[in-house]
């Protein structure tokens, strides 16, 4: 049995090519980047309850800190819409002063989590808790932004902002056009420029973003006819939005309810930026993600985040697939990303201070909608089943209705029971053998997310090219979170070109 060859490190570039080689193509796709990063940076800061700069600072730590250290070079990191409403209902209960300290030790167990590798762990969550989740997020953001688009401010909770819907809409006049009939008209100029982009724009120009467009739209009308609606605040300088912790940094810490808001960042950030990761590395045929170097790279960030007071970070799948898309080749482009907003900041805060706050509500109202998608369960239910969908479904109403923390843990308990037919029997047994051009690997037993780092860790030292056999005749059980890994594993290395066989008597993987 011999030895396989292990692919080309992350730090080696191919043969004959320096580290400016794709330089033209890394600057080009990081001014597309940028385009889709500033709304949504200023936007989710707005959804987040704090001051549009506080993300535009995330954004720039994100792109110039970040993107240097990143296991997953063409992940693009920054505000995430995905944190917003855990960070609105913080900052609401504990005032904005409190979040640089639990952002500091939040990064702490990022990079602690990192140092132990833990990164694969975070792999391991369910994909109907990850997907339920976001859709969860995707809501509560369309339903708080709603308010937005009135020039008013969001209430503190998902049910509040509900119930509250209705009387925006009885109070609207078209008769007698105010401060929130003029607001909504800019939103929804924002909106519909969106999704008009989005469905008819020209193949030529397709990496420009929606967002932008959006945006520039609204703001012209509302320049051009000086319509008195809230605009954007944008300090006179950059430094002005930095603000380090105060004196009572070590007792805020003190805090039990602190320490529990920092666990819960480090843990969905952590989360939501390896998922991410893993969708970037399916995107693209270039270095693999390691995983554990991405999560402590994402607690340097946020360390960083919370000592100058910004919003946290995680890696993006919007602005990912923008760089890939845009055809980033290495992690040059997320750094200079980030150079292009801190000169946009630095240079022109004037242009940001027309731009109008119902603007970037109409952004956030549609990347909200996009995050809430059906198909996903649809798709759980087809190929896996009703617990799966019921995973989904419970996760999605605990975080609209009570919170993101309980939703999440009650969606990772529901996981269990899938488990609970095979409870006298968990062993996975991973059967390797390798040849000089191909390999073996048999799975035997009951394969779940308690196995997930392990047959990863496995599948994935598989160099590119190399003819597999995966043979799971033997399987006694398959739960979702490994049949859609498995899938996803399969999906990629055969759009890749790659030979790989299965043997699955059973069709126990169904997804593939």
């Amino acid at each position: 049995m011999n030895a396989i060859t292990r692919p080309t490190s992350a730090a080696q570039a191919p043969a004959g090519r320096g580290p400016f080689a794709f330089l033209a193509r890394d600057f080009t796709a990081s001014i597309v980047v940028f385009l889709v990063a500033m709304p949504l940076c200023m936007g989710i800061a707005v959804a987040s309850g704090v001051s549009p700069e506080k993300g535009l600072v995330t954004g720039i730590i994100g792109g110039l800190i970040v993107g240097l250290f990143a296991g997953s070079p063409l992940q693009v990191s920054g505000p995430a819409a995905g944190l917003a409403v855990i960070v609105f209902d913080f900052v609401n209960t504990h005032g904005l002063a409190a979040l640089g300290p639990v952002l500091i030790l939040a990064g702490v167990i990022q990079l602690a989590a990192g140092a132990l590798r833990m990164g694969g762990l975070f792999r391991s969550i369910s994909p109907a808790v990850v997907h339920g989740m976001l859709a969860g997020i995707g809501a509560l953001i369309v339903i708080g932004q709603f308010h937005t688009l009135f020039d008013a401010k969001p209430m503190s909770s998902g049910p509040d902002n509900l119930a509250a819907m209705p009387a925006r809409l009885l109070g609207l006049s078209p008769w007698n056009l105010q401060a929130a009939e003029l607001a909504l008209f800019i939103g929804l100029v924002t909106i519909g420029t969106m999704i008009a982009w989005d469905r008819f724009k020209p193949q030529r120009l397709k990496l420009v973003p929606g967002a932008l467009l959006g945006v520039l739209a609204a703001t012209l009308i509302a320049w051009g006819f000086g319509l008195d609606i809230a605009r954007v605040a944008v300090p006179e300088s950059l430094a002005a939005a930095i603000e380090l912790p105060g004196d009572g940094f070590l007792g805020t810490l003190m805090d039990p309810a602190m320490i529990v808001a920092a666990i819960a960042i480090a843990f969905i950030a952590s989360a939501e930026t390896l998922l991410s990761a893993a969708a970037v590395d399916r995107m693209h045929d270039g270095v693999r993600t390691d995983y554990n170097k991405e999560l402590r790279a994402q607690g340097v960030g946020n360390f960083l985040c919370g000592a100058a007071g910004a919003l946290p970070m995680t890696g993006v799948i919007v602005r990912s697939s923008a760089n890939v898309q845009a055809g980033a080749k290495t992690r040059t482009s997320a750094v200079l990303h980030g150079v292009w907003i801190l000169g946009f900041v630095a240079l022109l805060p004037w242009l940001l201070r027309e731009i109008p706050m119902a603007a970037l509500g109409g952004v956030l109202v549609v990347t909200g909608w996009k995050l809430v998608s059906l198909q996903h369960v649809r798709h759980l239910f087809t190929q896996h089943g009703y617990l799966p969908a019921a995973i989904w479904v419970v996760t999605f109403v605990l975080v609209v209705s009570t919170d993101l923390l309980t939703g999440v843990l009650a969606g990772i308990a529901m996981s269990l029971l899938e488990l609970v037919p095979h409870r006298r029997q968990l062993k996975l047994d991973v059967d390797e053998r390798h040849e000089d051009t191909h390999s073996h690997i048999g799975l035997a037993g009951v394969a779940s997310f308690l196995h997930l780092t392990r047959l990863l860790e496995t599948l994935e030292k598989l160099p590119a090219g190399r003819k597999v056999h995966l043979d799971l005749g033997s399987l006694k059980a398959l739960d979702h979170t490994a049949s859609e890994t498995l899938s996803d594993w399969l999906n990629r290395r055969r759009g890749a070109g790659d030979d790989i066989s299965v043997t699955d008597p059973g069709r126990v993987l169904k997804s593939a």
